[in-house]
């Protein structure tokens, strides 16, 4: 199990998660497709051309799901009870087909749960950077955690 427990925790952790992506084409069309998604923009190489952009944009769907994805393995792989929910997403910078993403975390609130002993909450903040150290997305994650068994 990598993920820590809600013991584990202090406001202020900080990660920089090691695992890197680069967004490739194929990425894109097939999040793209599968969630029904037919912005032009995102699939439609004229289009994209056309745009301010000069190129297909990257699905912002897909970017968050990946630096949430990315973001598990340091944060609650076998410790998360639930996500409780995600607030504040921005996307101040586009993605683009070739871009590497990086993701970090920041732990910005903590707390007991009040009806689950032995749980907590932690309140994350997650971005995600591109090969030129652009914010890509951004978001708050909330989620209830496991406390460490007692032995």
């Amino acid at each position: 199990m990598a993920g820590r427990f809600y013991d584990e925790w202090r406001v202020g952790d900080r990660i920089e998660h090691d695992l890197r992506r680069t967004v490739t084409e194929t990425d894109n069309l097939l999040f793209s497709t599968m969630t029904h998604n037919t912005q032009p923009l995102h699939l439609d190489a004229e289009a994209a051309r056309a745009s301010e952009f000069g190129q297909i944009l990257v699905n912002g769907t897909f970017t968050f799901s990946l630096m949430v994805g990315i973001t598990v393995g340091d944060t609650t792989a076998g410790t998360l009870v639930a996500n409780l929910g995600y607030d504040k997403l921005v996307m101040p910078s586009p993605v683009f087909i070739g871009d590497t993403l990086r993701a970090s975390t920041e732990v910005i609130d903590m707390r007991p749960s009040k009806s689950r002993p032995g749980q907590g909450i932690v309140t994350w903040r997650h971005q995600m950077h591109n090969q030129r150290g652009e914010t890509v997305c951004e978001c708050l994650r909330s989620a209830l955690l496991r406390s460490r068994p007692q032995a």
